[in-house]
This record gives C-alpha cells, structure tokens and sequence, in this order.
C-alpha cells in the first residue's frame, strides 16, 4: 500500500522560485558571458547598415552597423550591475535608517517619518537629473540615484517590521537579561526581519531595471559605446518598421528579466513565509 505524504513532510518546493530563477538565469547567464566575451566590438560598425539577422550577425545591426547581439549582450550585464548596485545601495541606507527610526521616539520619530515620505514622494527621475548635474551621465550615477529614491521605501518597510519585532515579549526578555541592544539587533531583530526584506529587494531589483532602462532611453545611463536596453530602444524607434530587431531584442528581454525577478520574489515569499506554506499545506 502505498504511503501517504503528509502536509508537514511534504516537501516545500515552489514552481514559481524555479520559473523565476530560470527565466533570471538566463540573463544572467549571458551578462556574465559578456564580461569575457563579446561577438564583435562595441563600436565595431563594420557590419553595414540595417541589416537583417545572419549568421554573422544573429539579430542584423543598427543604423551605425553595429552588432545588435553585441548590444543585446552588453545591456543584460548593464541591466545586472545597475539592479544588483540599487539594491546593495538601497540596502545600506534603508535597513541602516529603518532600524535607526524604528528606536526613535517623539519628535525624532515624526521627524524621520516625514523624512522618509519626502523621500519616497520625490520622483527617481528628477534625484537622477539632480545627481547627474553634479557629476555626470554614468552607470554610477544612475545606480547612486535609483539606489537613494529605493532606500526610502525600504528604510520605511524596516521600521514597521522592526517595530513589530520590539513589541514582542522575547525583546522585553533580553533587555531585562541585560543584553545590549546592538545584541538584540543582530540576534533577534535582523533574523526576524530579513526573510520579507529579501522578497522586497528582489522586488526592488526588477523596478531598479526598469528605471536604469528609462534613464538611460533618457540619455541619463551608460554613455556611449556602452549599450543598455534603454538606449538600444531609443536608437531603435526610428527604424523599427524597416530593422524590428533593434527594439524587439531589448524589449523582450528587459520583459524577460523583471518577470524572472518578480516571480523570484513571489517564490521567495511562498518558500519563506511559515504563513503561506501553512496555507498551501
């Protein structure tokens, strides 16, 4: 007779993480690729103008002869450093400034609330053009500027979650132990917390693609020879009925990688929430 699996030993796969991680991967993938090889060279215009997909050249070229599989690649590595640097940014400043929040009491309270409001209300374009003037239009300057309009709406997500984490009674029992707080932070609260951080910085990378790909269509990312799908669809627009290509490449895989990243965090929540697994069981 064959034996029943019960809820508690049933294994806690989620087909949502792996479609995701799949569909990630593969950019991934092709961005590392890029960093020890690329089909031809950035400003190689060697190609001719316009043509179709080849064998020589997978997806034809641009209006300049560029290698439009050459683009395609080096905007996949663009588009990883700029969602992998927002969010470490974003990280920093948020937990740091969430948690700094979370022990305030009056004034200081409200004052870093309205603080942390502003910040979220003041748009990502704008802070980038502010940033951008002060230095210049670089990958750096627009991972700087996604990653500081990003650290508002994580700094907030942190000081609710830990609140909620000091309001417990286990936290009323290891002050009265006489453990320090920068303890309790590292042992109790962090732990606590870290499992819904996860799934919003995942949430926060796909947005910081998407951004970096506006900026950049903006000429605010990556100058030239560098090519991030922003710009490719900005140069492809013009010539999109006679060359597709262009905009089609960039466009399905800009889709591909924030649908990946997002089905990443939908996992992540499934996988890591007791609640949802309780649910699901």
């Amino acid at each position: 007779m064959k034996r029943r699996t019960s809820p508690a030993n049933r294994p806690n796969r989620s087909y949502t993480l792996i479609a995701g991680c799949v569909l990630a991967g593969l950019i991934a993938l092709l961005a590392l690729v890029s960093l020890v090889w690329l089909p031809y060279a950035a400003d190689d215009t060697s190609g001719g103008r316009l043509t179709g997909p080849a064998a020589d050249h997978l997806l034809g070229t641009d209006k300049l002869g560029r290698d439009l599989f050459t683009q395609a690649m080096t905007g996949s590595r663009i588009a990883v450093e700029a969602g992998l640097g927002s969010v470490l940014v974003a990280a920093v400043i948020g937990v740091t400034l969430g948690v700094l929040s979370a022990f305030a009491q009056g004034w200081l309270d409200d004052t870093l609330s309205a603080f942390l409001d502003i910040l979220i209300a003041f748009p990502t374009l704008l802070l980038a053009m502010l940033i951008v003037a002060a230095r210049s239009a670089t990958l750096g300057s627009a991972v700087l500027a996604i990653g500081l309009a990003q650290s508002a709406v994580v700094a907030r997500l942190v000081r609710i979650l830990v609140k909620r984490v000091l309001a417990q009674d286990y936290i009323t029992a290891a002050r009265t132990s006489g453990t320090s707080w920068p303890r309790i932070v590292a042992g109790h609260v962090l732990p606590n917390i870290w499992p819904t951080l996860v799934v919003n910085l995942a949430l926060q990378f796909g947005l910081a693609v998407l951004a970096e790909a506006g900026l950049s269509y903006l000429g605010l990312g990556a100058p030239p020879p560098n090519a991030s799908w922003g710009r490719m669809l900005q140069e492809a627009q013009a010539t999109f009925t006679t060359a597709p290509a262009g905009a089609l490449a960039p466009g399905i895989l800009l889709v591909l990688l924030v649908i990946g990243v997002n089905l990443i965090a939908d996992g992540l929540r499934d996988t890591l929430d007791p609640a949802t697994r309780r649910r699901r069981a």
